[in-house]
């Protein structure tokens, strides 16, 4: 990053000459293709090679729960489950970048931002409302979770696979907003008109 370069956090930019080479290009081919696919790029791509290992296992992680050739809930229920995690932690990053994402795959930008403002708004059908009672309660009330967690989510048709599915998507979500907030990420204002 050249020393012109805006800041997009708190944190000093990373020093490229610090970040292994092979790292370094995959982080800017992921760049690339954002910016030919969208005109502008998420700015975290920008700042965690300051950590570079560690931005690549959040990587990775982050593409074991949102492939969808291995995973069993769709990408459109697991970024419900982000939006109703980020919104309970007030995570503006967060919020701006995944209400893009799921404006995307739903196409339909006044459900997304009904959902970002107040989940018990939007419309949602018995197994959506589930998904984002128990995202909204393991993000608020974590200290009170109990098995009626798993039951009620049982109860509206996900199997044992989904349900383990739907904690680790909203346990990904609270560590993620912690650790943006944390840094004072700053959203590509490309993300708040995109997909709309």
């Amino acid at each position: 990053m050249s020393k012109t370069e805006p800041k997009y956090s708190y944190l000093e930019p990373p020093n490229e000459t610090e970040v292994p080479e092979e790292l370094q290009k995959e982080f800017d081919a992921t760049i690339e293709t954002q910016l030919s696919q969208q005109g502008f790029f998420n700015h975290l791509f920008k700042i965690l090679p300051l950590n570079a290992k560690q931005f690549k296992g959040f990587l990775d992680f982050k593409q074991s729960l949102f492939d969808s050739q291995t995973c069993y809930l769709s990408n459109i229920d697991k970024e419900m489950i982000g939006l109703v995690v980020s919104s309970t932690n007030s995570c503006t990053f967060c919020l701006t970048t995944h209400g893009d994402i799921l404006r995307g795959l739903t196409q339909d930008p006044v459900w997304v931002d009904k959902l970002t403002y107040n989940y018990r708004s939007a419309e949602l059908t018995e197994k959506q409302r589930a998904l984002c009672d128990y995202a909204y309660r393991a993000t608020k009330n974590v200290a009170e979770l109990t098995t009626d967690e798993v039951d009620k989510l049982r109860a509206v048709g996900f199997n044992d696979h989904e349900i383990l599915e739907a904690a680790f998507v909203a346990g990904f979500f609270n560590y993620t907003n912690r650790w943006v907030s944390t840094i004072g990420a700053i959203p590509n204002p490309g993300h708040y008109s995109h997909n709309r």
